[in-house]
């Protein structure tokens, strides 16, 4: 029978969420914390754990097929793979810090500088990009502490919230890139293992629709109808049933996450009354 291999991270910071994307996916399987694989019970698929920075080359090298992978490893690696579809968690950014105490005012800053990163590839072409010549020291882990002991001038490094920069006396003064957790696929896989990925990419799309959308149940005044429709439209049109109490009816409709505090604003203002708001755990588009 053929599966399709699927790479994520063993353990770090996207790991319980790649874990729980694939679970929401309906994929079932074992995912202790000593485990390096496992097949999953319902859905054509084995479940590869390896190291983060390890996966683009397992990928590339057909050990894996697939993999779960933050953006950020993707272009440093540079292995010839493809991005196939962005997973929205896991939202980072890769920047510049230095010494609270530094006056930063540009990258000319950086001239002559020594910076220390995990990433030397893409700072480097952050460099050139800027026209900055300035030496990298590649280290991997507690990036943090180079500026305290005298390695570094600067530090280039994954930041979620600045606690850590700020718990190290660093302040972000350079947004290198921004990064989130991404599907990459390797070249060739097949037609079989290509029509199961193509399954587990429609799964994905369907979680995130869900995701990044509100299911809206509100009562209105019939008047009101038309005007509401216009302001939470739907996928195509709200449901509308109506009310035992004459000049009322019921409408039920699908709002969009980044819209939903503006629609209820002015659904208020146009007579709602009772909104409810449910969150949806599939949606198939």
């Amino acid at each position: 029978m053929t599966k399709l291999k699927i790479a994520v991270q063993k353990s770090g910071r996207l790991q319980e969420k790649t874990v729980a994307l694939l679970k929401e996916c309906g994929l079932s399987f074992n995912n202790g914390p000593n485990r390096l694989k496992a097949d999953a019970h319902n859905f054509p698929a084995e479940i590869l754990y390896l190291r983060d920075d390890d996966i683009p080359q397992y990928v590339q090298d057909g050990v894996a097929d697939v993999g779960i992978v933050g953006e950020n490893v993707f272009v440093e690696k540079r292995k010839d793979i493809d991005l196939i579809e962005r997973l929205d968690f896991a939202k980072c950014r890769l920047s510049i810090a230095v010494a609270k105490s530094i006056d930063y005012e540009s990258t000319d800053f950086l001239q002559g500088r020594k910076i220390a990163t995990s990433y030397p590839v893409i700072v480097q072409k952050f460099l050139d990009d800027n026209g900055v010549s300035a030496e990298i020291h590649e280290i991997s882990g507690s990036v943090e502490i180079a500026p305290g002991i005298g390695l570094a001038d600067a530090i280039c490094d994954i930041v979620s919230t600045g606690s850590t920069l700020l718990g190290n006396g660093l302040k972000e003064v350079e947004t290198v890139m921004k990064s989130e957790a991404i599907l990459v696929s390797g070249k060739n896989l097949g037609s079989d293992k290509q029509q199961i990925l193509d399954q587990l990419i429609f799964r994905i799309k369907s979680v995130k629709a869900a995701k990044n959308n509100k299911y809206l149940l509100l009562n209105a005044p019939n008047e009101s109808i038309e005007t509401i429709t216009k302001v939470m439209p739907g996928m195509k049109s709200p449901t509308v049933t109506p009310l035992q109490e004459p000049g009322w009816s019921s409408l039920h409709s699908v709002v969009n996450e980044d819209d939903f505090w503006n629609k209820i604003d002015q659904l208020k203002s146009l007579g709602a009354q009772g909104i409810l708001v449910v969150p949806i755990e599939k949606m198939i588009l």
